[in-house]
């Protein structure tokens, strides 16, 4: 069985930034999935999970309002580990050109009073929010791709190098 594209990055060494995590061609379209990264993995904490919720929430409802993105976003939602985000979006942009939007809609947070659709008929676990943690994460995220914005290492996934068998095949380890 093949590895999926995001398990080919070497976690070890990806920092937080934006980058592309695969690119598709669907019929005529394509589409790419970002992954955007808020926290190292395996060095920090993860994303607190009410925090992460209302993360999804905010910046989803933002990035469909976006007068300029809005008909290019397909999806806004969490990784499992809880390091991130994946944003999937039509088109084939390199992370830099999404820079100003994904720093535009984590700032955005800052301003919000009320998490977007938290409510029992819109979400399916509409207690677990908490938007002090989510202005909090989006804060240090928005500052920090702030400081990095000329480093290109925000940009660029590490690779994991795998070792290949006599026969071809690619190691994996766990």
């Amino acid at each position: 069985m093949d590895l999926i594209p995001s398990f080919s990055v070497d976690h070890t060494k990806i920092i937080p930034g934006i980058f592309v995590s695969r690119t598709d061609t669907l019929g005529e379209y394509t589409v790419t999935t970002y992954d955007i990264r808020v926290t190292k993995p395996n060095a920090e904490p993860a994303i607190d999970v009410a925090a992460m919720h209302s993360l999804e929430h905010i910046i989803a409802t933002y990035l469909r309002n976006d007068p300029d993105w809005k008909e290019q976003v397909i999806y806004w939602g969490p990784m499992g580990c809880l390091t991130g985000f994946y944003l999937i979006l039509k088109g084939n942009h390199k992370p830099d050109e999404i820079f100003d939007l994904i720093l535009r809609a984590f700032k955005s947070v800052e301003n919000v009073e009320d998490v977007p659709g938290a409510s029992a008929v819109n979400c399916g676990n509409y207690l677990m929010h908490n938007l002090v943690m989510a202005k909090w994460y989006a804060g240090k995220f928005a500052e920090y791709l702030a400081e990095n914005a000329d480093n290109p290492e925000i940009f660029k996934y590490p690779a994991s190098e795998r070792l290949v068998t006599d026969d071809g095949r690619q190691f994996f380890d766990s």
